[in-house]
């Protein structure tokens, strides 16, 4: 086989692995387009408790950190900013709308080690799961930057019992 006879066979087998891609995507995306993350302000009068720089890695199905979601805002990673305010949890992603997780939206918050394409030490990842607007639970991964996951995992643990016990603990 010739040099040039090589180079053509890489270079379409590069075009096929692209193509595939980008079918493969258009497909998630046609599926998952009844999916809308709650693009909102923090209302009015609620206290900020913490700001975390993060780096925003997926909003995964429910209890499965592999299957990635094409929703609309939240479908690549990006740097973010998560404030946690003792109404719920404000994700501003780079060039994307804020997106609001009410506290009654919250399920659960925990650690987490795998998510889609990152695999960080144990329990470097933050996972907080809520609910979309239909009542389908899914997880959003977050990988903070300056504190530790588990700083933001208590930040929004704490607004979680304060919600379900209704008291400011």
């Amino acid at each position: 086989m010739t040099r040039e006879l090589a180079l053509l066979v890489i270079v379409l087998f590069a075009i096929v692995l692209i193509v595939l891609g980008v079918w493969a995507w258009r497909r998630r995306a046609r599926r998952d387009s009844g999916l809308a993350a709650p693009v909102a302000e923090v209302p009015i009068g609620a206290t900020t408790i913490g700001e975390y720089p993060t780096l925003y890695v997926a909003t995964t199905r429910h209890d499965e950190p592999l299957e990635r979601l094409a929703m609309k805002g939240l479908s690549f990673r990006s740097r973010a900013d998560v404030t946690v305010t003792d109404a719920g949890v404000a994700l501003d992603l780079t060039g994307q709308p804020r997106v609001f997780l009410a506290a009654d939206r919250i399920s659960e918050v925990r650690q987490a080690t795998v998510a889609i394409d990152r695999v960080v030490e144990r329990d470097g990842l933050v996972r907080l799961a809520w609910r979309l607007d239909d009542g389908t639970v899914v997880d959003s991964y977050l990988r903070p930057q300056d504190a530790s996951a588990r700083a933001l995992t208590d930040a929004v643990s704490g607004i979680l019992t304060s919600t379900q016990t209704g008291t400011d603990a």
